[in-house]
């Protein structure tokens, strides 16, 4: 078929193209370039190199998704969700806790000896299983979270936002890891729980209640339970998981009570809505822990119980293993509230948990 004669004319015409505007390309620019140019250090090109002498802002009053250290748009569309102040979600550690964690990624897959996994008695293996639905709950909620604050995240604190989506990465990890052991023995998932205190998680209103909450009470006590689950692992596949998923729990809580011990240095009137925000925390996760098994995760609690035991016939023990272990994970978080800056927390902390170290 004949090609129209207007069409091959416009194929083989050459049009007049637009003016190219070539400004950006500055040659003056160049002696800036050389003279900031990086050479990577004993660690790599990391963060703390590449803003070596650079002065953070207090705030930004750019709504913009502008890099810091980009030029200005003059017609750059506004995102009026930022928080303007880096107090608000800064921590002064961030940076080195981003490099950390992605020099540390690990993979459920390869890294766990999963080989080692071998038949439990059935009371123990579905206590196991227990245990493991209830943390796969658990860190879905911990992946979840995270995500809902980084579109409020100025790109003026780009760090923080670094750091978040490597704590989503762990997380993710974290949940596959405990679904894989929940089936990899033959047992599955059990039953979930009710939730009460996940949902006081997802439902925070500001980011600093989101980390007090999350990183500072919450991820507290996860950690001190993977750092006693020595008692709790048959075999070196659950050993592994244990120690690999408390090296990540402890940066994210490294950045929590970072992240508090700034609010507190720099926002001191702050210091009553911290107390609340625990409070708000506390108290669900304290129902009935005096008969030691809490209300929002019974079976969690007694599935410790069995595996501490060594299985149903020695639930006593188990039973005291529990009570040692709340005790640990209540020191522990006063430490870590001690050291962001609000030790007079000990005082005010729900009477249930403080009931641990005072008996």
């Amino acid at each position: 078929m004949a090609i129209d004669p207007q069409v091959l004319h416009r194929l083989t015409t050459e049009e007049d193209l637009p003016e190219l505007d070539l400004s950006w390309l500055r040659p003056e620019d160049r002696a800036r370039v050389e003279a900031t140019r990086l050479r990577p250090g004993r660690k790599g090109l990391t963060l703390d190199l590449m803003e070596a002498g650079q002065e953070l802002a207090d705030a930004s009053d750019d709504y913009t998704a502008r890099p810091r250290g980009a030029e200005r748009h003059p017609a750059a569309a506004r995102h009026h969700l930022y928080y303007p102040l880096r107090h608000e979600t800064w921590s002064d550690n961030v940076r080195l806790l981003y490099e950390e964690a992605v020099q540390r990624q690990w993979s459920s897959a390869t890294d766990i000896p999963w080989h080692t996994l071998k038949p439990l008695p059935d009371d123990v293996e579905r206590a196991w299983c227990q245990f493991a639905t209830f943390l796969t709950e658990v860190e879905f909620i911990a992946g979840d979270t995270p995500g809902q604050w980084l579109e409020r995240i100025n790109p003026e604190w780009y760090e923080v936002k670094l750091f978040l989506l490597t704590q989503i990465m762990d997380e993710a990890r974290h949940l596959d890891v405990f679904r894989k052991r929940a089936l990899a023995n033959g047992g599955g998932l059990l039953q979930e729980s009710g939730g009460g205190g996940l949902r006081i998680i997802l439902e925070c209103q500001d980011f600093s209640e989101f980390s007090a909450i999350m990183h500072v009470f919450a991820e507290a006590l996860v950690q001190t339970l993977f750092r006693s689950g020595e008692a709790l692992a048959y075999n070196e596949a659950e050993k592994a998981i244990f120690r690999l998923c408390a090296q990540d729990e402890s940066r994210h809580i490294a950045f929590g009570v970072m992240h508090l011990k700034h609010i507190l240095e720099t926002q001191p009137w702050r210091r009553e809505e911290i107390h609340y925000y625990l409070d708000k925390i506390e108290g669900p996760l304290a129902l009935d822990m005096q008969s030691g098994a809490s209300a929002n995760a019974p079976l969690f609690d007694e599935a410790i119980m069995v595996l501490a035991g060594g299985g149903r016939k020695n639930i006593d023990k188990g039973f005291d293993f529990l009570m040692n272990l709340r005790r640990r994970q209540v020191l522990e978080y006063l430490h870590r509230l001690e050291v962001a800056g609000l030790p007079e927390r000990r005082y005010r902390m729900n009477p249930t948990l403080r009931a641990f170290i005072e008996t």
